[in-house]
């Protein structure tokens, strides 16, 4: 339960960080698209026989490099969908290969946050470090470049290798994110979080904040309500991402409502 407590805290900080960015720029196709075709890379390894967290990393890399290419000079959602097909065509070859589903494998689906072993705290806090620095590092002209595109280009500031850098962090979020929430749900934390807090506040760092923290408090219950019912963790974040999102929206609505009738 302590290794879930801290990577299940390592995966909220990030998930909400990246995920700030991810709605910002209108992306959760491309956090959708990611982590599912990263599916494929953990079925590879597992019939390779290396540690499946190699494979999650090479894959969501690659998937992100193709996304970054082929929507440079064409439409990103098609090239997001032809980047996600040929990787689950991928995968479903490599599981064609092994004969059967792999237990590692299976959980990477739905998470597997309860079953953290002590030997994968370390690569976990070590992409979690990277992942963060990455963000400081360019957090500026990705900010300026989700807000006011037009102004970042007015300053300089090239589309193109912002997109790639905001793509390779989408992949670093992804394969440190997987293992604990899986595939099937990692894109709920990067975009109901995020989403609920820009419902919550216009100002860039306090929705920043504001994600991380609710990201923390989805997956903190989504822990200690899989532990006492056995249902997966992955439920309770999925239904903890939307509650909260529709909370957002909720305070929205309510918040113009009482600015029309004061004015």
């Amino acid at each position: 339960m302590t290794n879930a407590w801290i990577v299940a805290t390592l995966v909220a900080i990030v998930g909400g960080a990246v995920g700030f960015f991810v709605v910002m720029r209108g992306s959760a196709f491309v956090a959708h698209a990611v982590p599912n075709g990263s599916f494929a890379g953990a079925a590879g390894a597992t019939l390779v026989g290396v540690n499946t967290l190699v494979g999650l990393g090479v894959f969501s890399l690659g998937g992100a490099l193709g996304i970054g290419l082929l929507s440079r000079r064409g439409r990103r959602d098609v090239a997001t969908a032809l980047t996600l097909v040929f990787m689950l065509g991928l995968g479903s070859l490599f599981l064609s290969f092994l004969g059967s589903y792999d237990n590692e494998v299976f959980s990477l689906l739905f998470g597997e946050v309860l079953g953290i072993s002590t030997n994968e705290l370390a690569p976990t806090i070590a992409l979690t470090a990277v992942c963060l620095l990455a963000l400081a590092v360019v957090y500026r002209p990705l900010l300026l470049s989700s807000a006011v595109p037009e102004a970042a280009q007015a300053r300089g500031l090239k589309p193109f290798p912002i997109e790639l850098c905001f793509l390779l962090l989408v992949a670093m979020a992804t394969t440190m994110t997987v293992p604990v929430v899986g595939t099937a749900l990692i894109f709920s934390l990067m975009v109901g979080p995020p989403a609920a807090a820009r419902a919550f506040t216009p100002r860039p760092w306090e929705a920043l904040a504001l994600s991380i923290a609710i990201a923390l408090a989805v997956v903190w219950a989504a822990i200690a309500l899989s532990y006492n019912t056995n249902w997966p963790v992955g439920f309770f974040v999925g239904a903890g991402s939307a509650t909260a999102y529709t909370a957002g929206r909720v305070w929205g609505a309510v918040a113009r409502f009482q600015h029309t009738t004061t004015s």
